[in-house]
């Protein structure tokens, strides 16, 4: 059976603008006033012929921690009267990058086709949106010092705005940084006895003695929600990478319950992160009504 739910399609316009998947992107999509352009770090230098650059707009640096986790900066950039907005922003942070952001090694900049568009106000109401929506889906940890400020709009202008930011969070994630995307479907409650907050469709749960824990199939891999039981004691036979994932969200873990959701590449992987053993996903997490994700994967490929 099928659960997936029905999303309205979306053109996508992608110019790889040095003919390489890795290079600089620019992207437009239909019906949208606004154009996207995915700039490599190295390659910031070939973009200062691009007009949009030289506008008002928004921009997001990359970069990565320590441990590989992903990291993210969320600025504006006004036009300067040498007519060069975005792009003059961008070698400021290349020049002399932010602490934390100094292995910054790709951007995404967003501008309006019509250079009118933006105003102070409106490039500040969407630094805003994007910083919150960003906090609120808590994947990547943000080098901002403080929440940006929001300032007031009239509704027609909101509506406008609302539209830009949700086609830029498309592009976002589709370029591949889910910045702004959350690690589930979070719609209805968990079970009662779970003893769980968070409001999440909980398609799947592993009950083994101290172990209560729930998860979801994603597009990604595995999420295990939040407020999940999980064995605190970590056997040798425990795969490697069930093991290293337990060390790397260590601080997501306190008495044996999970402070976040957690997304792991498998539900293989899930299965022993939350039991601290080797263990076969497929037949460990399980429906509320006892099937098996093996079962559940098999009925589905039936409907194939």
């Amino acid at each position: 059976m099928n659960n997936s739910p029905a999303i309205a399609g979306k053109n996508m316009n992608y110019f790889l603008m040095d003919g390489i998947p890795n290079g600089r992107v620019k992207c437009t999509l239909s019906n949208w006033t606004g154009v996207a352009y995915r700039i490599p770090r190295v390659r910031l230098v070939d973009c200062k012929n691009i007009d949009y650059l030289k506008q008002s707009g928004i921009y997001l640096l990359f970069c990565k921690g320590d441990n590989d986790e992903p990291l993210a900066y969320i600025g504006q950039a006004g036009e300067r009267k040498n007519g060069e907005g975005i792009l003059h922003r961008l070698g400021e942070h290349h020049a002399n990058p932010k602490p934390g952001l100094e292995d910054w090694y790709e951007a995404i900049a967003f501008t309006a086709t019509n250079d009118n568009w933006m105003s102070a106000t409106e490039i500040s109401w969407l630094e805003n949106n994007f910083y919150c929506l960003a906090k609120t889906a808590g994947r990547y940890e943000l080098k901002n010092g403080n929440e940006p400020n929001k300032p007031p709009v009239i509704e027609e202008k909101e509506s406008e705005l609302m539209e830009f930011s949700a086609f830029a969070r498309i592009i976002t994630g589709v370029l591949g940084h889910p910045i702004f995307e959350s690690l589930s479907a979070k719609q209805t409650p968990m079970p009662t006895d779970a003893g769980l907050t968070a409001s999440v469709i909980a398609n799947f749960e592993i009950k083994q003695g101290e172990v209560v824990a729930y998860g979801q199939r994603t597009n990604e891999g595995f999420v295990v929600f939040k407020d999940s039981k999980v064995k605190t004691n970590i056997k040798e036979s425990c795969p490697k990478n069930a093991k290293r994932q337990r060390e790397l969200h260590a601080e997501k873990i306190a008495n044996g319950i999970l402070k976040e959701d957690i997304l792991l590449r498998s539900p293989n992987e899930a299965a022993c992160f939350v039991t601290g053993n080797a263990i076969s996903g497929i037949t460990a997490w399980k429906t509320p009504d006892g099937k098996t994700l093996k079962e559940i994967e098999a009925s589905e490929a039936e409907e194939l």
